[in-house]
């Protein structure tokens, strides 16, 4: 039946993912073993984002019971489906505490499922979770499971919005480009053109870098300029160095693997525009962001985080290295450290802070939650531009992938605003050894 009601069971992943998940379901039903609740508890207090999201669950949970009992479907609104607290874990027939191991809440969430199919044998029911292992182990006993959906992007899509190559221009107009360095684009990029997007136009030999600019609706020139002791090695770094100084672009996305200069190229092009801020901030996530495994290594909060900055340290040092001693630029950059113009820290330590004046990096930002992103980007004031970097393919947080990580979400939802560029990094830079692993390991 097509207008089937369904029963969405969430696991508590799914809920500290998105908290406003119960009510992304349509006219669908929800519900939340009881199990789920002991969970979110566990994890309401903190400052990082999922002790957030357990909160705004907890407080949307409270208002439902204001006036219902939460054993029973309430309604969520209109054209909203209705939620309740499954509280009986004892199916009938089969029983996921004894074909696996008893007292674990993976086995008692599936059965909550295992509940509801005996209880509404007219409904479909699906355990929604972003655990790979407990949607295995529902399927294994014939519930259906899958994963959150909402926020979902299609990475194809996303790779498509980066520069493309035109080929067989018109020589003359290549020509043209070169010695105007702009010109009207009047057709020349057909139905591929974007806002704020790069191109090679090509004609046999004769090539030409370009940049789409939609406020003037021209085709601008593109060269491999020198960033603060830099020089992009491809087309794809001199794109970025063009994104990343362009003062009309607010938010730039470099995605790329190891090895394409993602870090270096924002942090060289934060260097070269530093009197346009006060402050340049470079920040990474910590991986659990909560931050409780650096307990386990010996010193204060500065030595812990350090082996977790090493590679935004790596990256400043070699910009350094770029310049002799005597050099006005080194000294510029070591007085910016020595006064906290330019700092390097966990992205959980600038959480709440209000992002004005600043050029700010967020290295690894494929480790970030869609929600995770919006909070950082709704943080930003007054002349601040804020820089993500990342590679969707090195996720390390279990919860997400390449196609659900707040990368990919922020490239699909902003590609075409006149605030926002991406550019694909395509070629690895670091060394031969490194893009021969990139290829073939």
């Amino acid at each position: 039946m097509a207008n089937q009601k369904k029963i969405f069971v969430l696991d508590t992943s799914v809920l500290l993912h998105d908290h406003e998940s119960i009510t992304n379901f349509e006219e669908n039903y929800v519900a939340i073993p009881i199990t789920v609740l002991e969970e979110l508890d566990k994890f309401k207090l903190g400052n990082d984002t999922k002790n957030f999201s357990a909160r705004e669950v907890i407080r949307f949970i409270d208002k439902l019971s204001t006036t219902n009992l939460l054993q029973e479907w309430i309604s969520l609104g209109l054209k909203k489906g209705k939620f309740k607290i499954v509280m009986d874990y004892h199916p009938e027939n089969l029983n996921a505490e004894h074909i696996y191991s008893s007292q674990k809440n993976d086995h008692k969430i599936i059965n909550a499922a295992l509940v509801l199919q005996e209880q509404e044998p007219k409904k479909k029911v699906v355990l929604v979770t972003k655990d790979i292992n407990l949607r295995i182990k529902a399927k294994a006993i014939g519930v259906i499971a899958e994963d959150y959906q909402t926020g979902k992007v299609n990475l194809k899509e996303i790779i498509s919005t980066s520069a493309q190559t035109i080929d067989h221009v018109d020589a003359e107009v290549i020509r043209e480009v070169f010695l105007k360095g702009a010109i009207l684009e009047n057709g020349i990029l057909g139905n591929r053109k974007k806002t704020n997007s790069y191109y090679i136009l090509k004609n046999g030999k004769n090539s030409c870098l370009c940049f789409y600019d939609q406020s003037m609706d021209e085709i601008v020139r593109i060269e491999k300029e020198y960033v603060y002791g830099i020089k992009p090695k491809n087309a794809e770094q001199a794109f970025a160095f063009h994104a990343l100084l362009d003062p009309k672009i607010k938010l730039v996305a470099l995605q790329g693997v190891a090895g394409t200069g993602k870090t270096l190229l924002a942090l060289a092009a934060s260097l070269e525009q530093m009197k346009n801020f006060n402050q340049i901030i470079l920040a990474r996530p910590i991986v659990p962001l909560s931050n409780k495994d650096i307990g386990f290594l010996p010193g204060d909060a500065n030595d812990k985080i350090g082996p977790y900055m090493e590679p935004l340290w790596d990256n400043l040092k070699f910009i350094k290295a770029q310049f002799g001693p005597n050099e006005k630029k080194l000294k510029v950059i070591t007085d910016m450290e020595q006064s906290g113009s330019i700092i390097i820290t966990p992205l959980a330590f600038i959480r709440g802070r209000s992002l004005s004046n600043i050029l700010f990096i967020v290295d690894e930002a494929q480790n970030l939650t869609p929600h995770e992103v919006k909070t950082i980007i709704t943080r930003a004031g007054e002349n601040t531009k804020i820089i993500f970097t990342g590679d969707v393919q090195q996720i390390d947080t279990p919860y997400l992938d390449e196609n659900s990580n707040g990368l990919a979400y922020l490239v699909d939802r902003l590609s075409g605003q006149d605030l926002f560029c991406h550019v694909m990094l395509e070629k690895g830079e670091r060394s031969e050894l490194a893009n021969l692993a990139n290829q073939l390991l």
